[in-house]
């Protein structure tokens, strides 16, 4: 008797969860049609957050954005964490792997081996890329060279930042990356599905 009430309880979490993960799409939603209000980080609410949505593969999304060198890419790993790289042309991104190698490779690549089935682009409320060509010319140029990979004091998210803002303080998390980009663009951050 036990088992089907843990089934029925089983059941009842993933339908909650699932009413959630939908209201949450919805927020995301109405977030994009009323941020055209909201140009720069100064025009938000004390309330809003710089990330009005985050990168996800649970939802269809309304906006599919073509990437543009310059691009803040990312996807998901396990889905619980995300990794990030800069869209330097047609199909390449540059990351840095788990080992420290910095490495141009496709974007088929950069999903195939992690958990997520898109890239996701940085775009402001516009469904516009954040670009720096800067940040990708750096990026080129450290190609085939590596770092002592570390997941807390240099990881993707460090490599990525540091392409924008060569001598700033390390970050560690998607959310801290997040912040730093939407100061630097002085946008609220949109994680749009490239169109790649």
């Amino acid at each position: 008797m036990a088992l089907p009430l843990l089934w029925l309880g089983a059941a009842a979490i993933s339908a909650l969860t699932v009413k959630g993960l939908s209201d949450d799409r919805e927020t995301q939603q109405k977030k994009r049609k009323y941020s055209y209000k909201a140009q720069t980080l100064s025009d938000l609410s004390e309330h809003e957050s710089v990330i009005a949505t985050y990168p996800t593969d649970l939802f269809d999304t309304d906006e599919l954005v073509k990437p543009q060198v310059g691009a803040i890419v990312c996807c998901g790993i396990g889905g619980v964490l995300d990794h990030t790289g800069i869209w330097v042309d047609d199909d390449t991104v540059v990351e840095m792997d788990g080992q420290g190698l910095i490495k141009p490779i496709s974007s088929h690549r950069f999903t195939a081996e992690r958990s997520g089935e898109n890239i996701f682009i940085a775009c402001d409320s516009n469904a516009k890329p954040l670009i720096s060509e800067v940040a990708a010319r750096r990026a080129l140029e450290q190609i085939f060279q590596c770092q002592q990979y570390d997941m807390i004091n240099n990881n993707c998210h460090q490599f990525l930042w540091q392409r924008f803002k060569p001598q700033d303080q390390t970050l560690t998390t998607f959310k801290e990356l997040n912040q730093r980009i939407a100061k630097y663009f002085d946008r609220q951050i949109f994680w749009d599905v490239c169109d790649c």
